[in-house]
Protein backbone atom coordinates (compact mmCIF):
# COMPACT_ATOMS: atom_id res chain seq x y z
CA UNK A 1 0.00 0.00 0.00
CA UNK A 2 1.43 3.56 -0.66
CA UNK A 3 2.48 5.51 2.20
CA UNK A 4 1.68 9.09 1.97
CA UNK A 5 3.54 12.05 3.90
CA UNK A 6 2.89 15.07 4.95
CA UNK A 7 5.23 17.68 5.07
CA UNK A 8 4.39 21.07 7.66
CA UNK A 9 5.59 24.86 8.42
CA UNK A 10 9.44 24.18 9.39
CA UNK A 11 11.00 25.38 12.27
CA UNK A 12 14.28 27.36 11.19
CA UNK A 13 16.90 24.43 9.59
CA UNK A 14 20.25 24.25 11.34
CA UNK A 15 23.31 21.89 12.07
CA UNK A 16 25.04 19.63 9.24
CA UNK A 17 22.81 17.69 6.69
CA UNK A 18 25.22 15.03 4.93
CA UNK A 19 23.41 14.29 1.79
CA UNK A 20 24.20 10.67 0.40
CA UNK A 21 26.70 9.98 -2.16
CA UNK A 22 26.21 11.25 -5.85
CA UNK A 23 23.84 8.70 -7.61
CA UNK A 24 25.65 9.26 -10.82
CA UNK A 25 29.42 8.87 -9.55
CA UNK A 26 27.91 5.73 -7.41
CA UNK A 27 26.84 4.09 -10.40
CA UNK A 28 29.72 4.59 -12.85
CA UNK A 29 32.32 3.48 -9.46
CA UNK A 30 30.26 -0.19 -9.51
CA UNK A 31 30.79 -0.11 -13.47
CA UNK A 32 34.10 0.60 -14.13
CA UNK A 33 35.34 -1.34 -10.84
CA UNK A 34 33.42 -4.62 -12.40
CA UNK A 35 34.72 -3.60 -15.93
CA UNK A 36 38.79 -3.02 -14.52
CA UNK A 37 41.47 -5.60 -13.34
CA UNK A 38 42.24 -6.09 -9.65
CA UNK A 39 40.04 -4.62 -6.68
CA UNK A 40 38.21 -1.24 -6.41
CA UNK A 41 37.29 0.46 -3.09
CA UNK A 42 33.88 3.14 -2.64
CA UNK A 43 33.69 5.22 0.52
CA UNK A 44 30.37 6.77 0.15
CA UNK A 45 28.39 5.21 -1.92
CA UNK A 46 25.12 5.85 -2.64
CA UNK A 47 22.85 3.24 -0.93
CA UNK A 48 19.79 4.01 -2.83
CA UNK A 49 17.66 1.63 -4.38
CA UNK A 50 18.62 2.83 -8.22
CA UNK A 51 22.36 2.24 -7.46
CA UNK A 52 21.59 -1.36 -5.21
CA UNK A 53 20.42 -2.39 -8.90
CA UNK A 54 23.33 -1.40 -10.95
CA UNK A 55 25.42 -3.09 -7.76
CA UNK A 56 22.89 -6.30 -8.27
CA UNK A 57 23.82 -5.82 -11.57
CA UNK A 58 27.26 -6.20 -12.17
CA UNK A 59 27.40 -9.03 -9.55
CA UNK A 60 25.16 -10.87 -12.22
CA UNK A 61 28.06 -10.19 -14.72
CA UNK A 62 30.09 -12.18 -12.57
CA UNK A 63 32.15 -9.15 -10.96
CA UNK A 64 32.57 -9.77 -7.14
CA UNK A 65 30.40 -6.71 -5.25
CA UNK A 66 30.65 -6.77 -0.87
CA UNK A 67 28.98 -4.41 0.97
CA UNK A 68 31.72 -3.44 3.71
CA UNK A 69 29.99 -1.13 5.69
CA UNK A 70 27.75 1.87 5.25
CA UNK A 71 28.67 3.71 2.32
CA UNK A 72 31.89 1.08 1.84
CA UNK A 73 32.28 -1.19 -0.82
CA UNK A 74 34.37 -3.55 -2.73
CA UNK A 75 34.41 -4.46 -6.35
CA UNK A 76 36.62 -7.20 -7.96
CA UNK A 77 36.22 -6.83 -11.72
CA UNK A 78 36.27 -9.29 -15.03
CA UNK A 79 38.39 -6.96 -17.37
CA UNK A 80 37.10 -4.89 -20.30
CA UNK A 81 35.58 -8.29 -22.66
CA UNK A 82 35.34 -10.55 -19.37
CA UNK A 83 31.78 -10.48 -18.06
CA UNK A 84 29.79 -13.11 -17.95
CA UNK A 85 26.06 -13.77 -19.49
CA UNK A 86 23.53 -13.32 -16.52
CA UNK A 87 21.52 -16.23 -15.97
CA UNK A 88 18.52 -14.21 -15.39
CA UNK A 89 17.15 -10.79 -16.10
CA UNK A 90 18.40 -7.79 -14.75
CA UNK A 91 15.92 -5.58 -12.92
CA UNK A 92 17.21 -1.88 -12.94
CA UNK A 93 14.06 -1.01 -10.90
CA UNK A 94 13.34 2.67 -11.13
CA UNK A 95 16.94 3.91 -12.32
CA UNK A 96 17.03 4.99 -16.13
CA UNK A 97 20.73 5.94 -15.48
CA UNK A 98 21.62 2.55 -14.59
CA UNK A 99 19.66 0.61 -17.80
CA UNK A 100 21.75 3.25 -20.44
CA UNK A 101 25.00 2.40 -18.55
CA UNK A 102 24.03 -0.86 -18.11
CA UNK A 103 22.93 -1.11 -22.01
CA UNK A 104 26.37 0.52 -22.74
CA UNK A 105 28.58 -1.96 -20.53
CA UNK A 106 26.65 -5.15 -21.89
CA UNK A 107 27.32 -4.06 -25.67
CA UNK A 108 30.68 -4.85 -25.33
CA UNK A 109 30.06 -8.33 -24.54
CA UNK A 110 29.45 -10.87 -26.90
CA UNK A 111 26.45 -12.20 -24.98
CA UNK A 112 22.61 -11.33 -24.44
CA UNK A 113 21.20 -9.69 -21.89
CA UNK A 114 17.67 -8.71 -20.66
CA UNK A 115 16.71 -5.94 -19.04
CA UNK A 116 13.54 -4.67 -16.87
CA UNK A 117 12.42 -2.10 -15.06
CA UNK A 118 9.35 -1.27 -12.43
CA UNK A 119 6.40 0.52 -13.83
CA UNK A 120 7.97 4.16 -14.51
CA UNK A 121 11.07 2.84 -15.81
CA UNK A 122 9.08 0.47 -18.59
CA UNK A 123 7.58 3.78 -20.02
CA UNK A 124 10.70 5.44 -20.73
CA UNK A 125 12.35 5.05 -24.01
CA UNK A 126 15.56 3.61 -24.51
CA UNK A 127 16.26 4.06 -28.52
CA UNK A 128 18.49 6.94 -28.18
CA UNK A 129 20.69 4.64 -26.42
CA UNK A 130 19.75 1.51 -28.77
CA UNK A 131 20.45 3.68 -31.83
CA UNK A 132 23.84 4.22 -31.54
CA UNK A 133 24.69 0.86 -30.04
CA UNK A 134 23.17 -0.61 -33.42
CA UNK A 135 25.52 1.35 -35.25
CA UNK A 136 28.32 -0.61 -33.32
CA UNK A 137 26.61 -4.16 -34.68
CA UNK A 138 24.90 -4.09 -31.37
CA UNK A 139 21.55 -6.06 -31.51
CA UNK A 140 18.48 -4.67 -29.59
CA UNK A 141 14.92 -5.84 -29.14
CA UNK A 142 13.06 -3.67 -27.05
CA UNK A 143 9.04 -2.75 -27.01
CA UNK A 144 7.53 -0.30 -28.95
CA UNK A 145 9.43 2.81 -28.80
CA UNK A 146 12.16 1.36 -27.64
CA UNK A 147 10.91 0.83 -24.33
CA UNK A 148 11.75 -2.24 -21.41
CA UNK A 149 12.14 -4.85 -21.12
CA UNK A 150 14.45 -5.26 -23.94
CA UNK A 151 17.31 -7.22 -24.78
CA UNK A 152 20.78 -6.35 -25.47
CA UNK A 153 23.50 -8.55 -27.82
CA UNK A 154 26.45 -7.35 -28.38
CA UNK A 155 28.64 -8.67 -31.31
CA UNK A 156 32.02 -10.89 -31.25
CA UNK A 157 33.66 -7.67 -32.57
CA UNK A 158 32.43 -4.15 -31.50
CA UNK A 159 32.79 -1.64 -33.84
CA UNK A 160 33.67 2.21 -33.08
CA UNK A 161 31.72 4.72 -34.25
CA UNK A 162 31.80 8.59 -34.41
CA UNK A 163 28.46 9.80 -33.33
CA UNK A 164 26.99 13.23 -32.85
CA UNK A 165 24.56 13.27 -29.65
CA UNK A 166 20.73 14.43 -31.19
CA UNK A 167 20.11 15.56 -27.58
CA UNK A 168 22.07 16.93 -24.83
CA UNK A 169 22.36 13.52 -22.77
CA UNK A 170 25.13 12.17 -20.59
CA UNK A 171 23.67 8.93 -20.61
CA UNK A 172 23.63 8.40 -23.92
CA UNK A 173 27.05 9.51 -24.37
CA UNK A 174 28.41 7.44 -20.88
CA UNK A 175 26.29 4.16 -22.90
CA UNK A 176 28.49 4.88 -25.76
CA UNK A 177 31.80 5.45 -24.36
CA UNK A 178 31.41 2.05 -22.03
CA UNK A 179 30.94 0.11 -24.93
CA UNK A 180 33.65 1.29 -26.67
CA UNK A 181 35.75 0.36 -24.52
CA UNK A 182 35.60 -3.12 -26.01
CA UNK A 183 35.86 -1.94 -29.39
CA UNK A 184 39.03 -2.15 -31.11
CA UNK A 185 40.39 1.93 -32.34
CA UNK A 186 38.74 4.66 -31.18
CA UNK A 187 35.14 5.30 -30.49
CA UNK A 188 34.17 9.19 -30.62
CA UNK A 189 30.81 10.90 -29.04
CA UNK A 190 30.02 14.85 -30.25
CA UNK A 191 28.11 16.65 -28.22
CA UNK A 192 26.52 19.76 -29.40
CA UNK A 193 25.84 21.14 -26.09
CA UNK A 194 28.45 19.93 -23.22
CA UNK A 195 27.17 17.25 -20.13
CA UNK A 196 28.49 16.21 -17.25
CA UNK A 197 31.51 14.85 -17.63
CA UNK A 198 31.66 12.22 -14.81
CA UNK A 199 31.98 9.13 -16.86
CA UNK A 200 35.04 10.87 -18.59
CA UNK A 201 36.70 11.79 -15.49
CA UNK A 202 36.61 8.20 -14.16
CA UNK A 203 37.54 6.40 -16.94
CA UNK A 204 41.07 8.52 -16.46
CA UNK A 205 41.09 7.52 -13.05
CA UNK A 206 40.64 3.67 -13.73
CA UNK A 207 43.61 4.01 -16.42
CA UNK A 208 41.61 4.82 -19.35
CA UNK A 209 42.57 6.96 -22.02
CA UNK A 210 40.42 9.47 -23.10
CA UNK A 211 40.73 12.78 -25.15
CA UNK A 212 38.51 15.50 -25.16
CA UNK A 213 38.90 18.54 -27.45
CA UNK A 214 36.50 21.61 -28.69
CA UNK A 215 35.68 22.27 -32.15
CA UNK A 216 32.92 23.97 -34.28
CA UNK A 217 30.41 21.49 -34.17
CA UNK A 218 30.93 20.78 -30.49
CA UNK A 219 33.14 18.73 -28.06
CA UNK A 220 34.34 15.58 -29.38
CA UNK A 221 35.20 12.91 -26.54
CA UNK A 222 37.39 10.22 -27.46
CA UNK A 223 37.71 6.76 -26.05
CA UNK A 224 40.70 4.71 -27.10
CA UNK A 225 39.04 0.90 -27.35
CA UNK A 226 40.48 -2.37 -25.34
CA UNK A 227 42.07 -0.80 -22.36
CA UNK A 228 43.30 -2.72 -19.49
CA UNK A 229 41.51 -1.02 -16.54
CA UNK A 230 43.19 -1.29 -13.47
CA UNK A 231 41.42 -1.06 -10.19
CA UNK A 232 41.22 1.93 -7.64
CA UNK A 233 40.05 3.87 -4.70
CA UNK A 234 37.12 5.88 -5.57
CA UNK A 235 35.62 8.64 -3.29
CA UNK A 236 32.24 9.54 -3.66
CA UNK A 237 31.43 13.54 -3.14
CA UNK A 238 28.06 14.15 -1.81
CA UNK A 239 25.30 14.72 -4.70
CA UNK A 240 24.75 17.92 -5.68
CA UNK A 241 21.45 16.60 -6.58
CA UNK A 242 20.30 15.91 -3.45
CA UNK A 243 21.84 18.52 -1.92
CA UNK A 244 19.35 20.57 -3.70
CA UNK A 245 16.42 19.91 -1.09
CA UNK A 246 17.92 20.62 2.23
CA UNK A 247 19.61 23.64 0.20
CA UNK A 248 16.17 25.16 -1.43
CA UNK A 249 14.33 24.01 2.33
CA UNK A 250 17.04 26.07 3.80
CA UNK A 251 17.03 29.56 1.65
CA UNK A 252 13.12 29.18 2.36
CA UNK A 253 12.36 28.67 5.57
CA UNK A 254 13.63 31.63 7.68
CA UNK A 255 15.64 31.69 10.25
CA UNK A 256 17.32 28.43 8.81
CA UNK A 257 21.20 27.80 8.44
CA UNK A 258 23.02 24.67 7.83
CA UNK A 259 26.20 22.99 6.33
CA UNK A 260 26.02 20.54 3.20
CA UNK A 261 29.83 18.61 3.59
CA UNK A 262 31.49 17.62 0.94
CA UNK A 263 29.05 18.39 -2.18
CA UNK A 264 30.45 17.78 -5.95
CA UNK A 265 30.84 21.30 -7.31
CA UNK A 266 31.70 19.83 -10.89
CA UNK A 267 30.68 23.13 -12.86
CA UNK A 268 28.69 20.80 -15.54
CA UNK A 269 26.31 19.75 -12.62
CA UNK A 270 26.02 22.87 -10.85
CA UNK A 271 23.88 24.86 -12.36
CA UNK A 272 21.02 24.84 -9.93
CA UNK A 273 23.50 26.30 -7.71
CA UNK A 274 24.65 29.08 -9.85
CA UNK A 275 20.93 29.70 -10.87
CA UNK A 276 20.27 30.16 -6.92
CA UNK A 277 22.97 32.79 -6.07
CA UNK A 278 21.57 34.53 -9.57
CA UNK A 279 18.76 34.44 -7.43
CA UNK A 280 20.15 35.87 -4.56
CA UNK A 281 20.94 32.89 -2.31
CA UNK A 282 23.35 33.37 0.17
CA UNK A 283 25.43 30.47 -0.31
CA UNK A 284 29.32 29.96 0.40
CA UNK A 285 31.32 27.75 -0.66
CA UNK A 286 33.92 26.41 2.01
CA UNK A 287 36.92 24.35 1.78
CA UNK A 288 37.15 23.52 -1.61
CA UNK A 289 39.28 20.48 -2.55
CA UNK A 290 39.70 17.55 -5.05
CA UNK A 291 38.91 13.73 -4.66
CA UNK A 292 39.06 11.13 -7.04
CA UNK A 293 39.51 13.62 -9.96
CA UNK A 294 36.04 15.52 -8.77
CA UNK A 295 35.49 19.08 -7.41
CA UNK A 296 34.05 19.05 -3.90
CA UNK A 297 33.50 21.62 -1.13
CA UNK A 298 31.76 22.49 1.61
CA UNK A 299 27.68 24.72 1.30
CA UNK A 300 27.11 26.73 3.61
CA UNK A 301 23.09 28.17 3.27
CA UNK A 302 21.16 30.43 4.88
CA UNK A 303 17.98 31.52 4.63
CA UNK A 304 17.52 34.22 1.76
CA UNK A 305 14.89 36.48 -0.21
CA UNK A 306 15.14 35.20 -3.95
CA UNK A 307 14.16 37.47 -6.50
CA UNK A 308 12.91 36.04 -10.14
CA UNK A 309 15.26 35.85 -13.30
CA UNK A 310 15.19 34.33 -16.43
CA UNK A 311 17.13 31.12 -16.64
CA UNK A 312 18.44 30.06 -20.00
CA UNK A 313 18.26 26.84 -21.89
CA UNK A 314 22.14 26.30 -22.39
CA UNK A 315 22.25 25.48 -18.72
CA UNK A 316 19.75 22.97 -18.69
CA UNK A 317 21.97 20.06 -19.33
CA UNK A 318 23.74 20.95 -16.15
CA UNK A 319 21.02 20.90 -13.90
CA UNK A 320 17.95 18.91 -15.30
CA UNK A 321 17.23 16.54 -12.41
CA UNK A 322 16.60 20.15 -10.44
CA UNK A 323 14.39 22.24 -12.01
CA UNK A 324 11.20 21.02 -9.92
CA UNK A 325 13.24 22.15 -7.03
CA UNK A 326 13.90 25.31 -8.42
CA UNK A 327 10.26 25.69 -9.04
CA UNK A 328 9.64 25.26 -5.66
CA UNK A 329 12.45 28.24 -4.65
CA UNK A 330 10.60 30.46 -7.23
CA UNK A 331 7.40 30.43 -6.33
CA UNK A 332 8.58 31.89 -2.84
CA UNK A 333 11.18 34.42 -4.87
CA UNK A 334 9.50 37.96 -5.73
CA UNK A 335 8.70 38.60 -9.17
CA UNK A 336 8.68 35.69 -12.66
CA UNK A 337 11.29 33.17 -13.12
CA UNK A 338 11.30 31.88 -16.27
CA UNK A 339 12.99 28.32 -17.40
CA UNK A 340 13.49 27.53 -20.74
CA UNK A 341 14.64 24.33 -22.84
CA UNK A 342 13.03 22.18 -20.36
CA UNK A 343 12.17 19.62 -22.94
CA UNK A 344 14.06 16.57 -21.26
CA UNK A 345 11.78 16.68 -18.26
CA UNK A 346 9.67 14.76 -20.36
CA UNK A 347 11.15 12.41 -20.84
CA UNK A 348 12.33 11.51 -16.95
CA UNK A 349 10.43 8.81 -14.08
CA UNK A 350 7.72 11.37 -15.06
CA UNK A 351 7.04 13.87 -17.00
CA UNK A 352 8.26 16.25 -14.74
CA UNK A 353 7.46 19.48 -16.69
CA UNK A 354 3.77 18.60 -16.38
CA UNK A 355 3.95 17.32 -12.75
CA UNK A 356 6.23 20.10 -11.71
CA UNK A 357 3.27 22.93 -13.22
CA UNK A 358 0.63 20.55 -11.80
CA UNK A 359 1.70 20.65 -8.42
CA UNK A 360 2.06 24.36 -7.84
CA UNK A 361 -1.12 24.77 -9.65
CA UNK A 362 -2.79 22.74 -6.76
CA UNK A 363 -0.74 24.75 -3.88
CA UNK A 364 -2.25 27.89 -5.34
CA UNK A 365 0.91 28.93 -7.70
CA UNK A 366 0.45 30.93 -10.84
CA UNK A 367 2.37 28.98 -13.39
CA UNK A 368 1.78 28.70 -17.45
CA UNK A 369 3.48 26.28 -19.83
CA UNK A 370 4.38 27.12 -23.38
CA UNK A 371 6.51 24.61 -25.42
CA UNK A 372 9.17 23.35 -23.08
CA UNK A 373 9.26 26.53 -21.25
CA UNK A 374 8.19 26.97 -17.60
CA UNK A 375 7.26 30.14 -15.74
CA UNK A 376 6.39 30.38 -12.28
CA UNK A 377 5.22 33.87 -10.82
CA UNK A 378 5.60 34.83 -7.50
CA UNK A 379 3.38 33.70 -4.66
CA UNK A 380 2.98 37.02 -3.06
CA UNK A 381 2.33 37.09 0.87
CA UNK A 382 3.06 33.06 0.89
CA UNK A 383 2.67 30.03 -0.96
CA UNK A 384 -1.20 28.48 0.31
CA UNK A 385 -0.22 24.74 0.39
CA UNK A 386 -3.29 22.77 1.39
CA UNK A 387 -3.21 20.15 -1.36
CA UNK A 388 -1.76 16.38 -1.78
CA UNK A 389 0.36 15.74 -4.98
CA UNK A 390 0.71 12.42 -6.99
CA UNK A 391 4.61 11.35 -7.63
CA UNK A 392 3.99 9.11 -9.80
CA UNK A 393 7.30 6.58 -8.44
CA UNK A 394 9.10 10.18 -9.21
CA UNK A 395 11.63 10.60 -6.25
CA UNK A 396 12.27 14.33 -7.25
CA UNK A 397 9.18 15.50 -7.56
CA UNK A 398 8.18 14.10 -4.10
CA UNK A 399 11.03 15.53 -2.30
CA UNK A 400 10.30 18.75 -3.79
CA UNK A 401 6.87 18.87 -3.04
CA UNK A 402 7.97 18.02 0.98
CA UNK A 403 9.99 20.88 0.66
CA UNK A 404 7.15 23.26 -0.55
CA UNK A 405 5.33 22.18 2.15
CA UNK A 406 7.73 23.34 4.97
CA UNK A 407 7.47 26.97 4.01
CA UNK A 408 3.70 27.35 2.59
CA UNK A 409 0.79 28.46 4.94
CA UNK A 410 -0.88 24.69 4.82
CA UNK A 411 0.73 21.53 4.64
CA UNK A 412 1.85 20.00 1.43
CA UNK A 413 1.28 15.97 1.49
CA UNK A 414 2.48 13.47 -1.24
CA UNK A 415 0.55 10.10 -1.84
CA UNK A 416 3.22 7.74 -1.78
CA UNK A 417 6.89 7.83 -0.45
CA UNK A 418 8.22 4.69 -1.73
CA UNK A 419 10.19 6.66 -4.50
CA UNK A 420 12.21 8.32 -2.39
CA UNK A 421 14.45 5.77 -1.32
CA UNK A 422 15.65 5.39 -4.98
CA UNK A 423 18.35 8.62 -4.62
CA UNK A 424 17.91 9.45 -1.04
CA UNK A 425 17.62 6.70 2.14
CA UNK A 426 16.39 8.65 4.73
CA UNK A 427 15.32 12.01 3.42
CA UNK A 428 12.50 12.09 5.77
CA UNK A 429 14.64 11.35 8.71
CA UNK A 430 17.78 13.32 7.87
CA UNK A 431 15.39 16.76 7.16
CA UNK A 432 12.89 15.81 10.81
CA UNK A 433 16.74 16.27 12.36
CA UNK A 434 17.54 19.51 10.81
CA UNK A 435 13.92 21.11 11.92
CA UNK A 436 11.57 19.75 9.29
CA UNK A 437 8.28 18.48 10.20
CA UNK A 438 7.39 15.65 7.57
CA UNK A 439 4.88 12.71 9.28
CA UNK A 440 2.77 9.88 7.83
CA UNK A 441 -0.43 11.06 6.41
CA UNK A 442 -2.18 13.10 3.90
CA UNK A 443 -3.36 16.20 3.65
CA UNK A 444 -7.14 17.07 5.01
Amino acid sequence: MPTPLISSRARPLTGSVRVPGDKSISHRSLILGGLAVGETTVEGLLEGEDVLATAAAMRAFGATVDHLGPGRWRIVGRGVGGLDEPADVIDCGNAGTGMRLLMGTAAGQPITTFFTGDGSLRRRPMGRVGAPLAQMGVTIVAREGGRPPLAVTGPETLMPITYTLPVASAQVKSAILLAGLAAPGETTVIEPKRTRDHTETMLRHFGAEVRVRDDEDGRHVTVVGEPELTGRPVVVPADPSSAAFPAVAALLVEGSEITLPGVGTNPLRFGLFETLLEMGADITLSNPRTEAGEPVADLIVRHSRLKGIEVPPERAPSMIDEYPILAVAAAHAEGTTVMRGLDELRVKESDRLAATADGLAACGVRVEVEGDDLTVHSAGNGVAGNATIPVDLDHRIAMAFLVLGMAAEETVAIDDEAAIATSFPGFKELMNGAGAAIGVGAAA
